[in-house]
């Protein structure tokens, strides 16, 4: 049974780290829990920040807050929305496509980098922090940047602690930026167009000057399981406007009229554009199979209909992109394929696979995360023993 370490101080947590880098014991850090860690040991102690929660400091007025680790994303989004802001770089719950539960919290956000479809133009979750405080593997507090983007001390301190799932430090605070929220949203849908025509599309829409705040296209196979509104057929490429009420309508406008060539295009309203981006965000039609493999792969926009191109001639897949064609997820119907999809990725100018869910017979002898070159992952090993140098925190994402 996996014992559960929740403390309720910074202090506490610092002590239960230093109990265990004294006594060789391993650590899985966690959040919520609703993020897999991919064969992570069930018996290994887990020290969650769950009960570290609060937000510290919010000043609408300065589009920043300061919160606990541990406070459920739910509540941060909660204050924002009383207040028109929002993050900004728009966090995916893995809980339906993973079938976890507990509640997300804003640490495990940004120690797992959780980006959605507005990343292609507010950045990554990471582009967003801009203090961190954290406990590394001997206990020490760390603090690193501050509340404003010009104080740049420690800055590549806290990019380095986004993402790093567990395996530096247990964070403990964040600061972030936030901004408003869009007063209005429509959504340009263009039907029928394969993958290489909707990518050919989705850089036109980009080279405009319409500010388009989401890009994704939704293959034949995948289409129909998503929001699309009454009588569509086929697949769907899907750019999304956002802004001021008076603004939206004319960029909508001159988005339809230069991408009218490519094929029938029609537009989804405020309430239909929040359901299907949400659908985007969390790959919400992957959920109804989750003994099937998911893999979640970034790669250039220009690459991505080439690459599921080869896989669908390896294997049977179901996939769909989002981030212009950069993020694609990809659902196997048998075999994970892990060799070859790594294969195509490099010979396609490079980028990464991440598998997000398999079943355990699926995950053997298969890394969860793409393989680092040796370069790489030398200097990883220098900057973890640097953090943790008993090898305390085993890290792997369960946040």
């Amino acid at each position: 049974m996996t014992v559960l370490l929740a403390p309720e101080t910074t202090a506490d947590a610092a002590t239960i780290i230093r109990d265990a880098a004294s006594s060789g014991t391993k650590l899985r850090l966690a959040g919520g829990g609703t993020r897999l860690c991919p064969g992570a040991d069930d018996e290994m102690p887990v020290l969650s920040v769950r009960a570290l929660t609060g937000i510290v400091a919010y000043n609408p007025a300065e589009m920043v807050m300061t919160a606990k680790a541990g406070t459920p994303l739910a509540e941060v989004e909660a204050a924002l929305e009383a207040n028109g802001q929002m993050l900004p770089f728009e966090p995916m719950d893995h809980r339906p496509l993973l079938g976890t539960a507990g509640e997300p919290t804003i640490g495990g956000v940004f120690a797992a980098n959780v980006s959605g479809p507005r990343r292609l133009v507010a950045g990554a979750a990471r582009d967003s922090l801009l203090g961190v405080t954290f406990l590394n593997g001997v206990g020490e507090e760390v603090k690193a940047g501050g509340r404003v983007m010009k104080n740049v001390t420690g800055l590549d301190l806290v990019k380095l602690m986004a993402g790093s799932r567990g395996t530096l430090g247990l964070l403990s605070e964040v600061t972030f930026r936030v901004l408003p929220v869009p007063r209005a949203v429509e959504t340009v849908v263009i039907a029928g167009l394969d993958d290489a025509h909707a990518a050919a599309a989705m850089a036109t829409a980009m080279s405009l000057s319409v500010e388009v705040s989401g890009a994704a296209h939704l293959p034949f196979i995948v289409a129909g399981r998503f929001s699309l509104g009454a009588g569509h057929e086929g697949s769907a490429t899907v750019l999304r406007i956002e802004g001021l009420p008076h603004s939206v309508p004319a960029r909508a406008e001159k988005l339809v009229e230069a991408l009218k060539s490519f094929g029938p295009v029609s537009r989804l309203g405020a309430d239909e554009s929040k359901v299907l981006w949400c659908e985007i965000r969390d790959a919400l039609p992957y959920a109804a199979n989750r003994d099937k493999a998911l893999w979640r792969i970034s790669v250039a926009p220009t690459a991505g209909h080439q690459l599921m191109g080869a896989m669908r001639l390896q294997a049977a897949a179901d996939s769909f992109f989002d981030w212009q064609g950069g993020l694609i997820w990809l659902q196997m119907e048998a075999s994970v394929e892990a060799d070859f999809l790594r294969r195509a990725i490099g010979h396609l100018g490079g980028g990464h696979a991440t598998l997000v869910r398999a079943s355990s017979a699926q995950r053997y002898g298969v890394p969860a995360f793409e393989p680092p070159a040796p370069g790489v992952a030398a200097l990883n090993a220098r900057i973890v023993a640097k953090f943790d140098p008993s090898g305390v925190f085993v890290g792997g994402g369960n946040v």
